[in-house]
């Protein structure tokens, strides 16, 4: 299948804006696109006035209306841009609700167009507070009232024929849940792609704050804000573009976190999640997992290995959410599909710096209409019959259809920390328990020089030069003897103690070629336990120096295939800056406190401490 855009049906230009801002990894590609729209705003405020005169003027497309009117229950009146076919009738809706702008979406993603050629009917709205709609803009948290009622308004049009499907990815894959999970009756089908289950792997991850909000806010919202607003600071992309290139280390640095002031008058929901610890019942309004029974829409999960890493997680969390609150449906009408992507990469055969071969791309667009013509008009067209899962296994580069996930017949296989001398940076992997000469292994955690990712960009990158620091510890396996497969949740069992109150511990499972190449097989986010956030409490449970504590870290998950010739590493650290917030190792909160205290860890690896990682393993392969 071709990589082109055009070919695959996701964007009409190789390099733009939409979703980026997310994730410090897609900023070049984010840059490109956005400086352009953003610089275009004089013009898009004069072509929204005009638009009125335009409304109902036919296209060669169809018929397009621009900035329709949708009350919401409060009074608040958002804007949409409605598309439908040229011919005369009531047409199933699909709704896409964008807090980037409805009139960039409509240039960047070809599922428009061919939505409305296929016999749909499209609304694209501006979320509350953005571009055309009015209101204050809160991230999230109206964005299941609003998408209720917009769901709502428009299957009661007279362009409806009452069947409405959501779509979109990121932010606009977001909203689709936070709105089904409000039980909106028209709502017959979605594609949330590439997002959330819970707001604990989401906005923080881990007990760690998700520190990609920051460089998001900065660039994608706050300008904007400063704008609507009158505020002093950047209030033109150009201008947060070049405020960020000068000061995002004072920005990203700073100590406590919540006493950065740039944000606080155009972004004050920033500081209301940094008040909110991830297990607060605040948070609430963003957790799925405990709603499934709320949704009754047909539902493809849709996500990628390399995507930012609440997207895996929630594509398969929400699966298998959903089929427990739906045991008695005689068909469960939800499915899964995960590829090798980044976060919007797929449409590529390429993550980071490792390619997955022309297979790896899908067509986006033809897989959101499939399922809305089948769960939204009836179309014969086998989508029902089709596997409930289909993940693409990496270094294979193969797609393989399964019945569930995870996959039944894999078999965890331990591989158990060993390390030559306390001081050693370098140990290896056994599959047998106490093996190991020296019984832990010790790293030092600095605060003030935390590990940093020298990669900007998410995806596959190559990670040799962290082994032998000594803020990292590395194991590898032996040689692969044979192609070893590993397919689903990953466990790592720890056992750590400490000589500060706090600590962040940081396991990552990377591939290392022949060659020296060491990939990482997930994003940075899944791979990583607070100390003092080991049993999920609202309030910290700091540890006691020199005590050792099991941590289990099982939230991490991949479909990659150890070639011949290859080793596991585990890769050991007290932090990945600046993905995510820093340990002051204190016992205090980086959020309220400044103070820091470097640390040492030590993994204990004894026999009644046997520090290891369990691997779902599928068939026979590996080292033996």
């Amino acid at each position: 299948m071709s990589a082109a855009p055009a070919q695959t049906g996701v964007r009409y230009e190789q390099q733009l804006w939409w979703d980026w801002g997310r994730m410090p990894g897609d900023m070049k590609r984010r840059e490109i696109l956005l400086g352009l729209a953003l610089t275009a705003l004089g013009a898009f405020a004069g072509w929204m006035a005009a638009g009125a005169q335009e409304n109902g003027k036919e296209a060669p497309e169809g018929t397009r209306l621009r900035d329709v009117a949708v009350p919401m229950r409060d009074g608040v009146i958002l804007r949409a841009d409605v598309w439908r076919p040229k011919v005369e009738g009531r047409f199933p809706t699909l709704v896409y609700r964008t807090p980037y702008g409805k009139q960039f979406a409509a240039k960047e993603w070809t599922t428009f167009d061919k939505a409305v050629a296929h016999g749909y009917a499209v609304v694209i709205e501006d979320v509350r507070g953005r571009y055309a709609s009015d209101g204050e803009f809160v991230p999230y948290q109206n964005e299941g009232k609003d998408g209720y009622d917009t769901i709502e308004w428009a299957a009661k049009q007279e362009w409806s024929d009452g069947k409405v499907g959501t779509f979109g990815l990121s932010y606009p894959g977001a909203v689709q849940w936070l709105a089904a999970v409000e039980a909106p009756p028209h709502l017959k089908a979605m594609v949330p792609a590439m997002t959330f289950s819970t707001p604990r792997n989401f906005f923080y991850s881990g007990g760690l704050f998700d520190g990609s909000w920051l460089e998001w806010t900065w660039m994608n919202i706050a300008p904007d804000a400063r704008q609507r607003k009158n505020l002093a600071g950047p209030k033109t992309y150009e201008e947060a573009r070049a405020t960020w290139k000068a000061e995002h280390e004072r920005i990203e640095g700073f100590l406590p976190l919540m006493n950065l002031t740039d944000l606080k008058e155009a972004a004050p929901f920033y500081y209301q999640w940094l008040a909110h610890p991830p297990a607060d019942a605040w948070w609430d309004w963003a957790e799925l997992r405990n709603k499934y029974d709320r949704v009754g829409c047909a539902v493809l999960n849709f996500s990628g290995w390399y995507d930012e890493a609440y997207g895996p997680d929630g594509a398969t969390t929400n699966f298998n959410g959903l089929l427990a609150a739906r045991k008695g449906w005689n068909e469960p009408a939800t499915r899964t599909i995960i590829g090798p992507w980044t976060h919007g990469g797929e449409d590529e055969q390429k993550s980071g710096e490792r390619e997955f071969g022309p297979t790896a791309p899908v067509d986006y667009d033809g897989l959101i209409l499939r399922w809305m013509d089948h769960y939204m008009r009836g179309a014969e067209n086998g989508v029902e019959k089709e596997a409930p899962v289909r993940i693409f296994v990496m270094g294979k580069n193969a797609w393989r259809d399964e019945k569930a996930w995870p996959i039944e017949r894999t078999e965890e296989r331990s591989y158990y920390l060993v390390a030559e001398s306390d001081a050693a940076r370098q140990g290896t992997l056994s599959q047998r328990v106490g093996t190991a000469k020296s019984t832990l292994s010790t790293l030092v955690s600095d605060p003030a020089h935390p590990v940093t990712d020298a990669y900007t960009a998410y995806g596959a990158h190559d990670y040799r030069a962290l082994a032998g620091r000594k803020d990292v510890l590395v194991f590898d396996s032996e040689v692969m003897k044979q192609d070893m497969e590993v397919t689903g949740p990953i466990r790592a069992e720890m056992y750590v103690s400490a000589d500060v109150k706090d600590f962040d511990l940081w396991v990552r499972l990377l591939d290392v070629a022949p060659d020296g190449t060491a990939f990482n097989l997930m994003s940075p986010g899944l791979d990583e336990l607070r100390a003092s956030y080991r049993d999920e409490t609202v309030q910290p449970k700091v540890v006691e120096p020199g005590k050792i504590y099991r941590f289990e870290l099982n939230r991490m998950l991949t479909s990659n295939t150890f070639l011949e010739g290859h080793r596991i590493r585990v890769q050991i650290s007290g932090a990945f800056y600046p993905h995510f917030s820093r340990n002051l190792q204190t016992g205090e909160s980086e959020i309220y406190s400044a103070e820091m205290k470097v640390g040492t860890l030590k993994i204990h690896h004894d026999a009644g401490h046997a520090s290891r990682i369990g691997l779902p393993v599928v068939g026979s392969g590996g080292a033996r």
